[in-house]
């Protein structure tokens, strides 16, 4: 039995991500290997002398490592009147909200629907000029050079980029970070030419990742390139609030009452999609010309959702995280990897070093958490691909 079961601590992803063993671990902090095994199994609470080494060793603070479940502070807050439109219903797992402290009074801003994605006008860092109609530009900078070097540009389509994004940026004043919406091998194309740092990609159909590896060595090739793990989320059908027409199973979408909104070619979800409709054709069902509308298609999880919502569609392929932000229904069908793709001639410069850093925060990673279906284990791990 654990010792102390409100304990938590991340060191054994912190471990694996700078590629120590156990006992390589243990000795550099002066304690034994069963120590560093017990406390990653959260069988026992270190002592202070403990977890202090252990910090130290690791280079980073015992409060990135160890913290307490019930220590997460407890505020009363006002619904926001702009929200009273529409009140989501606040689930087991509770509702994501924004907070803002106003006069002498917290008001809370329900993250639900379309609402959960920031939908105004991007700041620009400039004005351009095309030059003689060629592709290059004369930009009228606003801001300062410096700063915007400290840009970096992730290519990805999963919403959880944006909360790591933004957490980022407020652990490290003076980072930035461009999140640019693309399907899995956009991202991977936009890293391939040099237009993104890292790409985010999700085209494995279990979690062992082997479809990621083998699409980046596919699009980035005589590069060294590595990537970081950033977790495992479901995937599934997204339906209606209550499944009303009981869709179990991909099956179901061959179904005359159903209508699907899919994804495009390129997509994670695409290529989840289509795996499942090619093991069907082999037990005999028919093909996806057989499925209304199969080639209806959208350029993002939010848009799946929000065609669903709207009634216009009955089910698409999407993450179980989606399907909570907008109170849609879910039919899990695999748990994927999803992966940053990332140039090791990247990994050294210090705003990309301090984005990946992060991924070790437990406030980045509450933040996965609470959006629903994405599991942080073994966030931040690197695997080399080349």
């Amino acid at each position: 039995m654990k010792e102390n079961a409100e304990l938590r601590n991340h060191l054994r992803a912190v471990r694996l991500r700078l590629k120590l063993s156990q006992q390589e671990l243990a000795t550099a902090a002066g304690v034994a290997r069963q120590t560093v095994g017990g406390i990653e199994s959260e069988l026992y609470a270190p002592s202070a002398v403990v977890a202090i080494k252990l910090a130290r060793a690791l280079g980073c603070t015992v409060d990135e490592l160890f913290w307490l479940e019930s220590d997460r502070e407890q505020i009363t807050a006002t619904v926001a009147t702009s929200s009273s439109e529409f009140k989501p219903a606040v689930g087991a797992s509770g509702l994501r909200v924004a907070l803002a402290r106003i006069s002498d009074r917290w008001i809370a801003y329900p993250l639900h629907a379309d609402t959960a994605f920031r939908m105004q006008m991007i700041p620009a860092d400039g004005l351009a000029k095309r030059l003689n109609g060629e592709d290059t530009l004369t930009v009228e900078i606003i801001d300062d050079q410096e700063d915007l070097a400290r840009t970096v540009v992730v290519a990805g389509c999963a919403p959880a980029l944006s909360l790591w994004a933004t957490s980022a940026e407020r652990w490290f004043p003076g980072l930035r970070v461009h999140w640019q919406q693309a399907n899995s091998l956009d991202g991977l194309r936009a890293l391939a030419s040099g237009e993104a740092h890292i790409a985010g990609i999700h085209l494995s159909d279990t979690v062992s990742g082997s479809r990621n590896r083998e699409a980046v060595r596919t699009a980035v090739q005589d590069v060294k390139v590595s990537l970081v793990h950033l977790g495992v989320w479901t995937e599934g059908l997204l339906v209606a609030a209550g499944n009303p027409q009981n869709l179990r199973s991909v099956e179901d979408l061959h179904r005359e009452d159903v209508r699907i909104v899919n994804r495009e070619e390129g997509s994670g979800s695409r290529l989840l999609l289509d795996n499942f409709l090619v093991t069907l054709q082999k037990r005999g069902c028919p093909g996806p010309e057989d499925i209304i509308g199969y080639n209806d298609c959208v350029s993002s999880h939010r848009e799946i959702a929000a065609r669903i919502a709207v009634g216009s569609a009955s089910v698409g392929i999407g993450p179980e995280s989606i399907a909570a932000v907008y109170g849609l229904g879910f039919v899990p069908l695999a748990s994927v990897r999803y992966d940053l793709a990332i140039l090791d001639a990247y990994l050294d410069l210090e705003p990309v070093r301090q984005l990946l850093s992060t991924l070790q925060h437990r406030s980045v990673q509450q933040q996965l958490a609470v959006s629903g279906g994405f599991d942080t284990t073994l966030s931040g791990e690197i695997e080399s691909v080349r």
